[in-house]
């Protein structure tokens, strides 16, 4: 007998790697008639790289209006393929962390799914790329898709 997954936690932020992510992950949420937790993590190092007297509570406000946004369309598309079974989250932090420690152990995943690369290509450069960490520090399955 396969294996099959139970609750599934797809990592999405706007690239075209994670609609790929998105969509494979459609697929298996529906093979396995799983539970998809749908996550975004606001990137508090995004944020702060502003000068102080033009950050605002507006910047944080259009994080979280882009990311719930984000989500919203992400949950359209699953119900369109017939996913009824969603959770949405909204993090605020570090990806690198907060989606293998945090948000994994939060809804219990047996399965975190994300693209092999996000938006930040000059971070991804410096101090590699969030999947690689998730990879690294996840304690349950990831899969990276790749574009």
């Amino acid at each position: 007998m396969a294996f099959e997954y139970s609750r599934i936690l797809v990592a999405v932020d706007g690239s075209d790697a994670s609609e790929l992510a998105f969509k494979k992950a459609v697929d298996i949420v529906l093979r396995n008639d799983a539970k998809m937790f749908l996550a975004h993590v606001i990137d508090t190092r995004t944020i702060t790289t502003v000068a102080p007297e033009v950050y605002d509570q507006t910047l944080a406000a259009r994080s979280e209006n882009y990311a719930q946004t984000l989500l919203d369309e992400y949950t359209d598309k699953a119900n369109k393929k017939g996913i009824t079974n969603i959770t949405t989250h909204v993090e605020i932090g570090s990806p690198k962390i907060k989606i293998p420690k945090d948000l994994s152990k939060k809804f219990e995943a047996d399965l975190i799914i994300c693209g092999a690369t996000g938006m930040n290509a000059v971070e991804r450069f410096l101090i590699g790329s969030v999947s690689e960490s998730v990879t690294r520090y996840a304690s349950c399955d990831v899969l990276v898709v790749r574009s």
